[in-house]
């Protein structure tokens, strides 16, 4: 059952709370505003939140605006005396109340409140749930579609996507997933270029007018994509506009600079361009030093934020390592190749498990031959020691029985050097 919260300075009020409605429903009582936060700070959720509007120190507007701030999805219920109707509006447009009630208030008024609270509260957590679901899907699905298609885009994306999520703990964002998502898909409109294009422009190599038009275009083709998903309007104005500079020149042509960009916007342009700078092979502090350089591109504020997680980053140290040895926490430090000569993943992609798998699941026409990657200074030594080995799933046997070591198999080299 759903907890409620009833909070008042006078404790016969809330007396009278328990006596007539323990037996309904499931609830706590907090003595004045300052109480109730500890309590939604220590307990956890509460469906539904109930504060008399006039309490000394911290009076009911006050508290419910900040309830709505650390448990939004709580249905918030005011108490009032007559002819607050000013109040009443007020906590309409600051704190989201969803019913006032007036005092004196029968039991039974506030028990039929109780229960519509509940239900609304049922209602919206259903909603968001199916709508997590949903876009959680949409997204995954698109990712495996750039994966698939263009590895070169998806491996910028996932480099964007970390630095924005760095980005956004610095500059004291706490909700942010609309900023990843974009980060994620900021390249989904890749999708309609050719890889050879795209790995020549990963390369820096020159393209031709056509080519610079059509990959320009890219942000807009990946907006357009977006914003049929029913609650990603904003995201898909995040890539649209993620080479908007912050004086307002460049795409699109639409009239907007400064914070009027959307701030998605404003992080993708500068963590973009980072991320283009380093894939070339630029090293992190001095691509920032370029960045800085470019006057009018983008927004101070976060532009010193992100030159404070670059200067910031753990020291790495470059090794060799086999392919069938990379485990989650490494760094590529190279291109790996098909034999095909078809880009397969980029350098400064992070090795994560599934990324381990996907590997694991080419060895029939890939040759596990060495790869450079970057790893933590400090614990590199113990994460590939000369005499430690890391353990794939076939070779962990079982009690009392001799492991078996797989045999090997000689493919093409598919890592391309330099």
């Amino acid at each position: 059952m759903e907890r409620i919260l009833f909070v008042d300075d006078d404790p016969n009020i809330l007396n009278a709370y328990r006596r007539r409605l323990r037996k309904v429903f499931r609830f706590d009582t907090a003595q004045g505003g300052e109480q109730a936060l500890k309590m939604l700070n220590g307990t956890g959720r509460y469906a539904v939140v109930c504060t008399d509007m006039r309490m000394p120190g911290m009076d009911g507007l006050e508290f419910l605006t900040r309830v709505k701030k650390r448990s939004p999805d709580s249905v918030r219920l005011m108490l009032t005396g007559d002819g607050e109707q000013e109040v009443a509006m007020r906590a309409v447009n600051k704190g989201n109340v969803f019913r006032f009630l007036t005092k004196p208030c029968p039991p039974e008024l506030m028990a039929e409140a109780l229960v519509s609270a509940i239900k609304q509260y049922r209602l919206l957590r259903s909603e968001k749930e199916l709508l997590s679901k949903t876009l959680k899907g949409a997204v995954e699905v698109l990712l495996e579609v750039l994966s698939l298609t263009s590895p070169v885009a998806f491996c910028r994306a996932t480099a964007i996507r970390d630095y924005v999520r760095k980005l956004a703990r610095e500059l004291g964002i706490e909700d942010c997933w609309e900023f990843e998502v974009a980060a994620l898909l900021s390249q989904i409109g890749c999708v309609t270029l050719p890889q050879e294009m795209l790995e020549r422009l990963y390369r820096r190599e020159p393209l031709t007018e056509i080519e610079k038009s059509a990959f320009e275009n890219h942000p807009l083709v990946g907006s357009q994509l977006i914003s049929k998903i029913p609650r990603l309007e904003e995201v898909a104005r995040c890539i649209a506009f993620q080479e908007k500079r912050f004086d307002g020149s460049g795409q699109p042509d639409e009239v907007c600079k400064g914070r009027r960009i959307p701030l998605g916007a404003r992080m993708l342009k500068v963590v973009g361009d980072l991320v283009a700078l380093e894939n070339v092979g630029v090293a992190s502090q001095e691509a920032m030093a370029r960045l800085s350089t470019r006057l009018g591109w983008y927004d101070p504020k976060i532009l010193k934020a992100l030159d404070r997680i670059v200067h910031g980053k753990q020291s790495l140290r470059s090794m060799t390592v086999k392919m069938e040895r990379l485990v989650p926490g490494m760094i590529l430090d190279q291109d790996i190749w098909s034999p095909e000569n078809r880009l397969l993943l980029g350098r400064g992609h992070a090795v994560t498990s599934l990324l381990c798998e996907r590997l694991r699941n080419l060895r029939d026409i890939m040759e596990p031959t060495p790869v450079r990657v970057l790893v933590p200074t400090s614990p590199a030594q113990e994460l590939l020691a000369p005499n430690k080995r890391v353990k794939r799933p076939e070779q962990i046997s079982r009690k009392g029985a001799k492991p078996q070591r797989p045999e090997k198999k000689r493919f093409a080299n598919p890592v391309r050097q330099y």
